[in-house]
């Protein structure tokens, strides 16, 4: 099978990370049969250095005729002096909408090579843990009106506008809950229902879309309890919808719970199959080009996309496998390093996993 596959390395660590997850799909093709052919575009602050802009509308005509982007990571400090509407990150909301990118799959699980980095109590993660955050990715505070305007007795006052229609919460409602009834059919919905009008509409919304899922169970927490519960007890979730400002900060939460955000991938889906995916550690500009970055968050985004635009469970299995196999056998890159472990450096490590798949 033939596949299309729009990559865009971005900044930072981004370029080095995203080569290793390359060389890791090419040994899925070599094993598999199957054809990958990437188109390498800019954007952030790539793109600005080279084009003037964070996000050029060649990237994006480009990312729509593919079948699913590879995303690096975009910013650093380097352009930290931009106005807000000229910053890198300014290209990762661009690209959500413009693609309708509406749900973002966040998978946070410890494995179990690496349950000593987890900083929560052995007792709290025994047995491992698995849970998924499903965030509403192209509505709400983040895309509302916002502004600012002069007070009389205040000074300068801004605001920003949290506001969801009943669709956008429908379909990633639909997302999370087909998720679920592939894992163990429990779905948590985050909200401030107590509090704010669009909670209630979330509420409301998620609540008749649970019917259509009658094997699922449905829980509504609160958004400041959940945050509690998932240092307390962090394996009672499964899958957690919630929106885009509270899923931003519950996913980065539910990420450091397993022991380093760089082993930890996400998907941000559209209506269909088309997918982008990126790790979420971000750029890490303080590591760049010295060869201590982790591509594993990179490689496993990889993996999700074979597995969710692609199709091609059997081949992200492997992909996975062969990550499982490399941290038994002790390799590791400076951030999960313990005693007694081999330190390999970033293109090591994508050798190592890209060779354990052409050769099981």
């Amino acid at each position: 099978m033939n596949f299309k596959i729009a990559v865009i390395p971005g900044d930072g660590i981004g370029p080095e990370v995203t080569a290793e997850a390359v060389k890791v799909l090419d040994a899925v093709a070599d094993r598999f049969g199957h054809k990958f052919d990437y188109s390498y575009l800019a954007a952030g602050g790539d793109a600005i250095d080279k084009y003037g802009e964070c996000l050029p509308k060649e990237t994006v005509k480009e990312a729509k005729e593919s079948d699913a982007v590879l995303l690096g990571a975009v910013g650093g400090p380097k352009w930290d002096d931009l106005p807000g509407e000229e910053r890198p990150e300014k290209a990762l909301l661009g690209l959500r909408k413009a693609l309708g990118l509406f749900a973002n799959l966040r998978p946070a699980i410890m494995f179990d090579e690496l349950k000593d980095a987890c900083p929560l109590k052995e007792e709290k993660v025994k047995g491992g843990l698995d849970l998924m955050v499903v965030r509403e990715l192209t509505g709400g505070i983040y895309f509302g009106e916002r502004g600012t305007r002069q007070t009389q007795d205040m000074g300068l006052s801004a605001y920003d506008v949290e506001l969801y229609s009943e669709k956008e919460v429908q379909r990633v409602a639909e997302t999370a809950f087909s998720m679920a009834m592939k894992r163990n059919k429990k779905v948590t919905s985050v909200d401030k229902a107590n509090v704010l009008e669009s909670s209630r509409l979330w509420r409301k919304t998620v609540a008749e879309v649970a019917k259509k899922y009658p094997e699922v169970k449905l829980e509504n927490l609160y958004v400041d309890n959940t945050a509690m519960q998932l240092v307390y007890d962090p394996k009672q979730f499964d899958v957690i919808l919630t929106s885009n400002i509270f899923g931003d900060i519950l996913s980065d939460e539910a990420s450091m719970i397993t022991g380093s955000i760089g082993m930890l991938p996400s998907a941000s889906l559209a209506e269909g199959n088309f997918g982008m995916y990126e790790p979420v550690h971000g750029s890490a500009p303080d590591i760049a080009g010295t060869g201590r970055a982790n591509p594993t968050a990179a490689i496993l985004s990889a993996s999700m996309m074979l597995k969710y635009t692609f199709g091609l469970s059997e081949e992200a299995a492997a992909v996975e496998d062969a990550v499982k196999s490399a941290l038994k056998d002790g390799y590791r890159t400076p951030d999960i390093m313990t005693d007694g472990c081999k330190a390999v450096t970033t293109g090591q490590l994508g050798d190592i996993i890209a060779d354990k798949l052409r050769n099981r």
